[in-house]
């Protein structure tokens, strides 16, 4: 069975029309995704390394005003900072494997 994007757009639209508002969903307007080029995940993944990257940044720079003794830091603002760059780093770190393991699939599919 092969799934086009019409197709698919159809089958969600008629999903959208059996939902009612007596069961509690109220149907979302349906967004179609006007560019999926390459060009806009590489733009997308390179802002997410570049966020992380603030991230610790901001936490190192907190820590060492903290070792330095400014008074205007406090140690739970920069546990909390440390915390969120390394979440964000686990994060970005997860999202790497699974690109790792999905182009190891692709790339092992006979031809």
């Amino acid at each position: 069975m092969q799934i086009g994007p019409s197709s698919f757009m159809q089958e969600m639209q008629k999903l959208q029309g059996e939902l009612s508002p007596s069961m509690g969903i109220e149907p979302q307007p349906l967004r179609q995704v006007g560019n999926t080029s390459g060009a806009d995940f590489a733009s997308l993944l390179a802002n997410a390394v570049g966020h992380v990257n603030e991230l610790q940044q901001s936490s190192s720079s907190l820590a060492t005003r903290l070792d330095m003794g400014d008074t205007r830091v406090t140690l739970s603002d920069t546990v909390i900072a440390r915390e969120k760059a390394s979440v964000a780093f686990e994060a970005t770190v997860q999202v790497r494997n699974k690109l790792v393991e999905a182009y190891k699939e692709i790339m092992s599919m006979p031809v």
